[in-house]
């Protein structure tokens, strides 16, 4: 089953296109040798930062057999890539950072550039090269040839220019990432965004355990959806009366406005931040690891997948210190009120497995478990409701 189902995901309903936008972007194809790819990663064309390392998705033996096929003159897929629109001969990558990545790492020189070199394991065919880094290759006279075809093996590339809005990238990107292993359109968003902002939130999603243990996860996320979590978590915080339903429109304005104000609002930002850690503990501490952000089931048992819309309404609240503090040893009436909601508010259920972007449902399930948490601490809080087509503030009904 596929648990990113519309559980508050990404996806092209939030990338409407015009039909002569397709007709704008000017699609070339190249064979670069690897040699020529890597002087390019090399000279920084190609954004592959030495940051991305942390999010490696292969093994080192999938990197190395995919330098085996380059050998061997074996057919490996295209790259693709796009011109920045403000740096000609600058590339970001939509398709082929693994291989890129591995490229680079295995041209390394040393880890004075930033990318630990490759040392080759696992090979079958070339088991003759297990143990060895490219250096250790070009040393040896005996492997002139071996090297000779590393270098001159071709790589299809597909560079798209001129193309005419960040949506036409993401539609492209979604295409191309449609295999049972989906990736986060964040990847792409952080290249087409970068800033202090945004590099905030790749190091502090990278040491939060927190975070780690929400999406079970026990490294980095290749896919970057810890990334995803920070952002949407700030986006609710800070922006959520200027959001429209439209995720990539909201997550993209979040981290220009946060990267561009990063030197005014730093301290305010890595508070937040820290409230965000403490809000997931504070959730995984009442429900449990297994069942914090998971919807209660009809049947007596919690769903165990991540919600997206959960997480939503319980960092909503669960970030406010006051309201944390105020419902400390109260476990167990957390938990029977988030089941009754689950069982007795179909609003709120719909609000949290239908349509769970548009406004109205976002305002709905806010609303609804604003009410509850209002009603366990005893106290008027402000709770998101729709009013005249937008999201507003208003004090709870409750408390």
């Amino acid at each position: 089953m596929n648990t990113d189902r519309d559980y508050g995901y990404e996806s092209e309903e939030d990338l409407i296109q015009e039909l002569e936008v397709f007709d704008q972007a000017v699609i070339w194809s190249t064979d670069w040798t690897s040699e020529t790819v890597n002087n390019q990663l090399r000279r920084g064309n190609i954004d592959v930062n030495p940051k991305f390392q942390r999010r490696d998705a292969w093994s080192k033996r999938q990197k190395s057999r995919f330098i085996e096929s380059l050998i061997l003159g074996l057919p490996i897929p295209q790259i693709i890539l796009a011109e920045r629109k403000n740096k000609k001969g600058h590339y970001v990558v939509l398709d082929g950072k693994q291989r890129l990545l591995t490229l680079r790492q295995f041209y390394s020189r040393g880890k004075e550039t930033g990318f630990t070199p490759l040392r080759l394991q696992g090979l079958e065919i070339l088991s003759q090269l297990n143990g060895k880094t490219l250096q250790d290759i070009l040393n040896d006279i005996v492997y002139q040839q071996i090297a000779d075809q590393l270098m001159n093996h071709t790589i299809r590339t597909i560079v798209i220019k001129n193309w005419p809005n960040e949506a036409f990238l993401y539609t492209v990107f979604l295409r191309l990432n449609t295999g049972s292993i989906r990736l986060s359109p964040q990847e792409l968003r952080q290249a087409l965004h970068p800033g202090e902002f945004i590099d905030f939130v790749d190091s502090f999603a990278i040491s939060s355990n927190p975070i780690k243990a929400m999406l079970k996860i026990d490294q980095p996320d290749f896919r970057m959806r810890d990334n995803e979590m920070v952002i949407r978590y700030f986006m609710f915080k800070l922006f959520l009366t200027d959001y429209t339903g439209n995720l990539k429109i909201s997550f993209d304005r979040t981290v220009e406005t946060l990267n561009a104000e990063w030197e005014q609002k730093k301290d305010d930002i890595e508070n937040l931040a820290n409230e965000l850690n403490s809000s997931i503990q504070f959730v995984i501490e009442v429900f449990g690891v297994r069942n914090g952000f998971s919807k209660w089931l009809p049947e007596g048992r919690f769903q165990n997948n991540f919600n997206r819309a959960i997480f939503d309404v319980m960092i909503y609240y669960f970030s406010v210190p006051g309201i944390r503090n105020r419902l400390d040893n109260r476990g167990n009436d957390i938990i029977d009120a988030f089941k009754e909601i689950c069982i007795n508010d179909q609003e709120f259920l719909n609000a949290i497995e239908q349509t769970t972007k548009s406004t109205t449902n976002t305002a709905i399930r806010l609303n609804r478990w604003g009410e509850v948490v209002a009603r366990l601490v005893n106290d008027k809080i402000e709770v998101p409701m729709y009013n005249e087509g937008r999201i507003v503030i208003v004090q709870s009904q409750n408390g």
